[in-house]
């Protein structure tokens, strides 16, 4: 059906529902964009695309583990990601060239002295990773503030309106190639006219404002000349030192051959500690053996024990059961004869209180016996069975 045969009111609503269906495809598809453009916004931001960016190349022996997009670090934190990996070209003392990018504002911490590359382990399937340490001394390799070279009486005539602003752009020597004022010295009237005594080449420094900056890198230190050059990526002067670790594999590869050439070492050492158990076992064996022998001594020895805590134990132990009887018997015995002996001293002292004059008779005898032996002892027949050893007599000279 045309357009033309409906009525006025149905055109009228198809019109409002045409213009509503197009501002609501138009709303969506402002909304579509919007959204794609915060996504690539979002994205450009975490990857750094809007940020200044320094380009550095290392060399590492293996490329093991290392891959296009890894990220670089810096004391933990994500700084870069690399962008080349490549082999070096044939006779190159190197194997394999790695190039990367580190952001702003951490390529600042790079500097020509302390800062250079380890290769670590990430995890232990063999992925490796880059570390940038940050610099210790010297002056950054990449920088952002463009050189001027100027004549001495022209930087003299600056810095007399612009104050603290101009700096070193490079290392000043003296004839001796000693250090004389190094790069980043504030330029002032005494180290120019200090400058001036140096007799430098045409007269002239570089130098730069450090109130001037660009957004991209302008110049990097040039290690022979002492000196930042304009920037060339790839050259030289963006190289750092790499300190290359083993990958994980290679390690748990030198730890199985260490425990190989050990292994030997250690079943021997088993077969003594086996040794050693047998003959433990052998000796507690022998043991028991003993045990159960010595038991029965001493199960006879707890009855003796027993024994001789009992009441006249001792006695019972060392003369036999019966010798309580013998003891009984023995002590009648000494009784019986301790009253005989009584019973005759008393007879003795009764004879003795009857007759008072057998003590006289007696003491009579046993004087007369002396004067019998004192006589015989003074007769010829007998004097040599009294012969007595009386001391000799000592002669008296006259």
């Amino acid at each position: 059906m045309a357009l033309q045969d409906l009525t006025p009111q149905l055109r009228t609503r198809l019109s409002r529902m045409e213009r509503a269906v197009g501002w609501f495809v138009f709303l969506a598809t402002a909304l579509l964009l919007f959204g794609f453009g915060y996504y690539i916004y979002h994205t450009a931001d975490r990857k750094g695309w809007f940020l200044i960016k320094a380009h550095f190349f290392t060399y590492v022996q293996s490329s093991s583990g290392l891959n296009v997009g890894d990220p670089v670090v810096m004391m933990g934190f994500p700084v870069g990601d690399i962008t080349s990996i490549s082999v070096t070209q044939p006779g190159d003392p190197h194997n394999v060239r790695v190039e990367f990018e580190v952001r702003d504002t951490y390529f600042r911490y790079i500097w020509v002295q302390g800062s250079f590359v380890k290769v670590n382990s990430a995890d232990f399937l063999g992925k490796r990773q880059l570390e940038v340490t940050r610099g210790t001394n010297g002056p950054a390799i990449c920088v952002t503030q463009p050189g001027f070279i100027k004549t001495i009486p022209e930087l003299e005539q600056i810095i007399a309106t612009e104050t603290n602003h101009w700096q070193l752009y490079q290392d000043v020597l003296d004839e001796n190639s000693n250090l004389v004022f190094g790069a980043y010295t504030m330029l002032t009237q005494s180290n120019l006219e200090r400058m001036a005594q140096l007799n430098l080449e045409s007269n002239s420094i570089c130098a730069y404002d450090n109130s001037m900056f660009r957004d991209h890198i302008v110049a990097s230190w040039h290690r022979r000349t002492h000196r930042y050059e304009n920037f060339k990526p790839g050259s030289d002067d963006v190289w750092l030192r790499t300190v290359e670790t083993p990958p994980i594999s290679d390690q748990l590869q030198a730890m199985v051959s260490q425990v190989q050439s050990a292994l030997p070492g250690i079943l021997s050492l088993t077969n003594k500690l086996s040794a050693v158990l047998d003959g433990a076992a052998t000796a507690a064996s022998n043991l028991n053996t003993t045990i159960v022998a010595v038991q029965p001594m001493v199960t006879n020895f707890a009855v003796i024990s027993g024994q001789l805590r009992e009441p006249g134990g001792p006695l019972a132990w060392a003369l036999g059961t019966n010798s309580n009887d013998q003891v009984q018997s023995s002590l009648t015995n000494v009784d019986a004869l301790l009253m005989n002996l009584a019973d005759i001293t008393s007879n003795l002292n009764a004879q003795v209180q009857a007759d008072t004059n057998m003590l006289g008779s007696i003491s009579k005898a046993v004087v007369d016996a002396d004067d019998l032996v004192q006589g015989l002892k003074r007769h010829w027949l007998f004097r040599s069975a009294f012969k007595t050893n009386a001391p000799a007599t000592p002669k008296v000279k006259k």
